[in-house]
């Protein structure tokens, strides 16, 4: 991903810096999504908040960490996990059952880089009671994301520690990327990185194809593609057949 280029509007809300469509799916054999705002249309953990009586708090640390204006991204996240201490697991589910939905054109991309051949990673700083549910759904082949601490129905405001760490950041998406990828024996440059915020920059960058979707300005000023407006399927406009 390079941010040297101008970016150039190819159809109303539909830019790209650096390239000349019609590019070919077939060229890539990965594609990487980020999942909150992204694949889904909220930001879970702002979600979860409002059990709390706490959303507006979260959400402003929230955006925050998502313009970039608050560099660590794991401190961010512990600050915000410390105010959801106690919130019963079944908010969890409401959130779930009642906010959560995958964004527009979400199932036809997905579906269409799946037909390609390109295998599906979501990558997340979100958490696994939703990721696992959105990779089930979506049929995609991998994921990672934060555990939540929960000890007597209620949120303990920690995250588990798991083999590769506790918290996935922007670091840890782009290893994530990097790390499939050379299992599966491919180039980064056979990679594509969907996101919207600050902290998929790391991952965006180190891949061949970077589309922001309706994303923070930092994330738009540095993308492939940018899908300003309407769904994620509109970057297919922008492949051949």
């Amino acid at each position: 991903m390079t941010a040297a280029a101008q970016a150039r509007e190819v159809e109303p809300g539909l830019f790209v810096r650096g390239l000349e469509p019609p590019l070919r799916l077939a060229d890539y054999r990965l594609v990487a999504f980020d999942m909150d705002s992204t694949l889904i249309n909220i930001e879970c953990i702002d979600e979860i908040a409002d059990a709390a009586g706490r959303r507006a708090e979260v959400a402003a640390i929230t955006e925050a960490a998502m313009r970039g204006d608050i560099a660590d991204y794991r401190e961010s996240l512990r600050r915000r996990m410390a105010l959801l201490a106690g919130v019963p697991e079944s908010a969890l589910e409401r959130v779930w059952t009642e906010k959560l939905q995958l964004n527009p054109g979400v199932e036809t991309f997905v579906q269409a880089c799946q037909r390609a051949g390109l295998k599906t990673l979501l990558v997340s700083g979100g958490f696994t009671f939703f990721s696992e549910r959105v990779r089930r759904r979506l049929g995609l082949d991998f994921a990672r994301a934060n555990t939540l601490g929960i000890a007597g129905g209620r949120l303990t405001g920690t995250l588990l520690e798991r083999p590769w760490g506790d918290i996935v950041d922007g670091a840890e998406k782009r290893r994530v990327l990097l790390e499939v990828a050379e299992l599966m024996g491919i180039e980064p440059r056979q990679t594509i990185a969907v996101g919207d915020g600050a902290n998929d920059l790391p991952m965006m960058t180190a891949a061949g194809l970077s589309i922001a979707y309706h994303a923070k300005p930092a994330v738009r000023e540095q993308a492939s593609i940018t899908i300003a407006s309407g769904g994620m399927d509109r970057a297919l406009a922008l492949f051949g057949r």
